[in-house]
């Protein structure tokens, strides 16, 4: 066996036997094979350290939580097993409304995000205007803060009384969080084209292709691939800035709680609706992680 810790080859006539190794076939060498199990014994050592301080740590918290004074004050206030029942069906349906308005912003924004990205990077004078808006726009509503940019949309826009313009108030706050959220999600596309090195676009250049084919064929198909995590961190957030809309009046879950805690003088209802973002977040936040973990893992290849 050789003393190197790569794979060695052997073959049938090696290996002493039919029962051996097949021609042709890698083996690892037992300096390979001593260190894969060393390094399986550290990560369970690893694990179960961890599990420990992991039970240890919330042991200790929910022991000073539950032995503090004002705690039945508080578990009653906010962790009433009774107001919960009554809350959860309707900020359960309030949730869903939740999701619709995420499910329909999140591709609007994709579309605007991609177009302003797209805008900004065209370089002939003659689009000098579309630019010039583009970047306007970016740094206006990157520059407002979300909720200020929904209450202008779904308290300002109805009141100009124009013909056309949308009076429905899911309508209205979609709008405004496309608006808002598209500024960050271009900026998030611009620094994804911005980082293909320049040789690719004149590869392109260089086999006949114009502007509009080298963008579709070749910068942003390698740049969307990059952009994808941070993509998915925006997200994360648009789906907590959903309920940012409730403020112009729909019914989605965080309305729904209020509406609960104001008529029992109990904040229980706040409870399941925080539980239902969560569990919409975390997938999301794990899926985010396995990306830039692949995508960090590719690069170092």
């Amino acid at each position: 066996m050789s003393e190197f810790d790569e794979p060695s080859k052997t073959t049938a006539g090696e290996s002493g036997g039919p029962g051996g190794a097949a021609v042709g076939e890698w083996v690892k060498s037992e300096r390979q094979v001593e260190r894969e199990r060393v390094r399986r014994s550290h990560a369970r050592r690893s694990a179960s350290i961890a599990t420990v301080s992991t039970i240890v740590f919330i042991v200790l918290v929910v022991s000073i939580v539950t032995n503090s004074p004002g705690w039945p004050t508080v578990q009653d206030k906010f962790f009433n097993p009774d107001e919960l029942v009554k809350a959860l069906p309707d900020v359960l349906s309030g949730f869903l409304l939740n999701i619709k308005i995420f499910l329909i912003a999140e591709p609007l924004i994709l579309i605007v995000g991609l177009l302003v990205a797209l805008a900004r990077g065209i370089r002939k004078p003659a689009f000098f205007p579309i630019r010039a808006l583009a970047t306007l726009y970016t740094d206006v509503f990157r520059g407002v803060p979300t909720l200020l940019v929904i209450y202008l949309t779904g308290f300002g826009l109805p009141a100009l009384r124009l013909q056309g313009i949308p009076t429905d108030l899911v309508t209205l706050g979609i709008l405004a969080l496309t608006l808002s959220y598209g500024a960050y999600v271009a900026e998030v596309f611009r620094s994804g084209i911005d980082s293909i090195h320049p040789s690719q676009v004149a590869a392109a250049r260089s086999l006949g292709l114009g502007h509009f084919k080298t963008m579709r064929f070749v910068v942003l198909p390698q740049a969307t691939r990059r952009v994808v995590p941070p993509l998915l961190n925006d997200f994360i957030s648009l789906q907590k800035d959903t309920a940012l809309v409730a403020t112009i009046g729909p019914l989605e879950a965080l309305r729904q709680a209020q509406i609960h805690a104001a008529s029992t003088f109990n904040y229980t209802a706040y409870l399941p609706a925080a539980l239902l973002f969560i569990l919409l977040t975390i997938p999301m936040a794990r899926l985010t992680d396995h990306l830039a973990a692949r995508t960090h893992r590719r690069r170092g290849a």
